[in-house]
């Protein structure tokens, strides 16, 4: 991955040269960052040999749920803000930890449970709003997690630096970041090492869908408007940064700074071709394309 994306950043670099200005490596940056908070996420449940296809819809509800509170308590304070950012984030919550459920309690696979999930909460997103954007948000909210900067770093930057130092600790300092990945390499042996599988597993779902709330109250802040369509493609989009980061699809195998090159890798390809122009239709094929070759490959690795 650090080879293919220099060569990238090269290849761009040559066919557009404002690729490397200032500006447009920060707006990369910008960009990168909601999905980069989505991704690591669901690193953790691939981590755990499961997915969650519900991080889109759960953005959307988050947006909608922060957006509706802000706008209904109507004073515009930090109160409203600190309000609004709390439900959002337990909106969040909420949903993860119904899909953890489901999954260990239920034992339904992943794969439906969230599914159905995201079908579920794209409803309630849709029935809250009428379709409808929610505007109206307040302008210290926007402004200072939209587009405010501390010391020259865009605080949503900031947050992403704190959530990936947070990942590191708990995945390589913590007993359940080694839970994580012992679920992901063999869940019966875990279980008769003598760590709780269906306790670790909701915490992992919980953990996912409370860094996607995360990213959903910031990019709330960006387009400064609550949307029940908001992040449709992050299924998509977390998914292939991971695996194109070297975390394996069968559990077990990933690390954390691959996947954040992975997620640049994403970034990067995405901005190349607006760039160059390129055709959104023909963007969304080669995103395709880059996904299969990415799961064959971790196909192939699991099986040498």
């Amino acid at each position: 991955m650090p080879f293919v994306l220099i060569g990238m950043i090269v290849l761009f670099s040559v066919l557009e040269p404002r690729f490397l200005d200032v500006d447009n490596l920060s707006n990369i940056a910008r960009q990168s960052v909601f999905l980069l908070i989505i991704t690591l996420g669901q690193m953790i449940l691939l981590l755990c040999a499961q997915l969650d296809l519900s991080v889109g819809a759960t953005v959307a509800l988050v947006s909608v749920v922060t957006s509706l509170t802000m706008t209904r308590l109507g004073d515009g304070g930090a109160g409203s803000i600190a309000i609004g950012i709390v439900c959002g984030l337990l909106t969040g919550l909420v949903v993860g930890a119904i899909n953890g459920f489901a999954v260990t309690r239920l034992k339904v696979p992943a794969f439906m449970v969230t599914l159905g999930t995201a079908s579920a909460v794209t409803g309630i997103a849709l029935i809250l709003t009428n379709g409808a954007p929610v505007t109206g948000l307040p302008e210290e909210f926007t402004r200072i997690f939209g587009t405010g900067a501390l010391v020259g770093i865009p605080i949503p930057l900031l947050v992403t630096l704190v959530v990936c130092l947070v990942m590191y600790v708990l995945l390589y300092r913590t007993n359940f970041g080694r839970s994580v990945y012992a679920i992901g390499g063999n869940a019966q042996a875990a279980h008769v090492a003598g760590i709780r599988v269906g306790v670790v597993l909701t915490l992992a779902f919980v953990t996912c869908s409370l860094l996607v709330a995360t990213s959903g109250v910031l990019l709330t802040a960006r387009v400064a408007s609550g949307e029940a369509t908001l992040g449709a493609s992050f299924v998509l989009l977390s998914i292939a940064a991971a695996v194109l980061g070297g975390t394996s699809l069968f559990g077990g195998e990933g690390r954390l700074g691959l996947v954040i090159l992975g997620v640049l890798f994403i970034g990067i390809l995405a901005n190349g071709m607006n760039l160059l122009r390129i055709s959104s239709y023909l963007q969304q094929v080669v995103v395709g394309v880059v996904l299969v070759a990415a799961v064959a490959v971790d196909r192939y690795r699991a099986h040498r």
